[in-house]
């Protein structure tokens, strides 16, 4: 897809992430990436280079502060999505950042409030949201194939990161629920429409990675919707193999996305109904691709989009009540540090 002015996109970082999640969907969709900076400039001069970003500047803030920058992109670690979130509202730029939008619902909450005040359009990476993969969860609830919604599983695991990743650390807002189990959470309530409302937690155990007893390994939580239904949100971050599945359980059939999270590497929905199993195979395009589009056609065309500050709230709210829950303390917060 292509739109009638590109997006201009200022980069925070020089994250891995970012060549999956944005280099190659702006490059799909004609956009442009107009300037980056991170933690060195000699990362952001190879980040660049590579990836054809126009100009490299010295500092996040100079990123946020150039005028040419229309949408901030920040796949920064976990505890710096909230305050740069809200730096780049307040100067009045559209936001697009790395799930979870915050570290804790209070930040959350100002982000919410910044981006009401700033009038821009700010929008968490629930991705996985916009590929087919995930769309046919909701048309197979949505057509009555499937009968009445009765219990949703989310399984949320992969290899241990080393020791050193930021993931493992509470101060950089790590923890398994907020690296996975900020997913399996958020598929659990993209089910509202067909099971009475959102759902609510009812309870949540999990364990402390071995030398940090605050920071959570694997979590599981569960869940019940106004509808009835009830839900199994897992994720484990030290686990002997990789698995993002999403199974929708109703009245008269089964339906599992075997990888709804990385769907460009397993595009299947396996359908189990009386009449018998069937694998739908519904394409390998990136979900960060067609992510992108959609936030390019609500830029530039006003086309609907189904994520807001107030959806990245409620996703927060619940991630702490699970912290709560399992007996882990929300994330702190992370103050910038005041320019001299």
């Amino acid at each position: 897809m292509t739109t009638a002015e590109p997006l201009r996109i200022g980069v925070l970082g020089a994250a891995r992430i970012s060549e999956l999640s944005l280099v190659g969907p702006a490059r799909a969709g004609g956009h442009r990436l107009v300037a980056v900076a991170a933690r060195s400039r000699g990362r952001a001069d190879a980040f660049a280079a590579e990836h054809g970003v126009e100009r490299v500047l010295e500092s996040y803030a100079d990123v946020i502060a150039d005028p040419e920058v229309e949408v901030v992109y920040n796949p920064l670690a976990n505890s710096l999505h909230g305050p740069w979130n809200l730096a780049a509202l307040a100067a009045g730029k559209h936001v697009l950042t790395e799930k979870p939008s915050a570290s804790n619902a209070e930040e959350a909450a100002q982000v919410r409030d910044a981006a009401a005040k700033a009038g821009t359009v700010f929008m968490e990476c629930f991705h996985y949201l916009f590929h087919p993969v995930t769309r046919r969860l909701h048309e197979l609830l949505g057509s009555g194939e499937l009968g009445e919604l009765r219990h949703v599983e989310t399984m949320m695991t992969m290899p241990a990161p080393p020791g050193s990743d930021p993931r493992w650390s509470l101060p950089l807002a790590g923890g398994a629920l907020m690296d996975l189990g900020c997913y399996s959470l958020h598929a659990q309530a993209t089910l509202a429409p067909w099971a009475g409302g959102p759902p609510r937690l009812v309870t949540a155990r999990g364990g402390a990675r071995h030398g940090a007893p605050e920071v959570d390994e694997w979590l599981d939580a569960d869940l019940a919707f106004p509808g009835g239904a009830t839900g199994s949100a897992r994720c484990h971050m030290a686990h002997q193999e990789w698995r993002m599945s999403f199974t929708v359980i109703g009245s008269r059939g089964e339906a599992t996305a075997m990888n709804f999270v990385q769907p460009h590497l397993d595009d299947r929905v396996v359908v189990r109904t009386p009449a018998g199993e069937r694998t739908e195979e519904l394409g390998k395009r990136s979900s960060y691709t067609y992510q992108l589009d959609a936030y390019a056609a609500h830029l530039r065309h006003g086309a609907p989009l189904p994520l807001d500050a107030e959806d990245a709230l409620t996703t927060m709210s619940l991630i702490d009540a699970c912290y709560r829950a399992a007996g882990f303390p929300p994330r702190p917060r992370t103050a910038l540090p005041v320019p001299g």
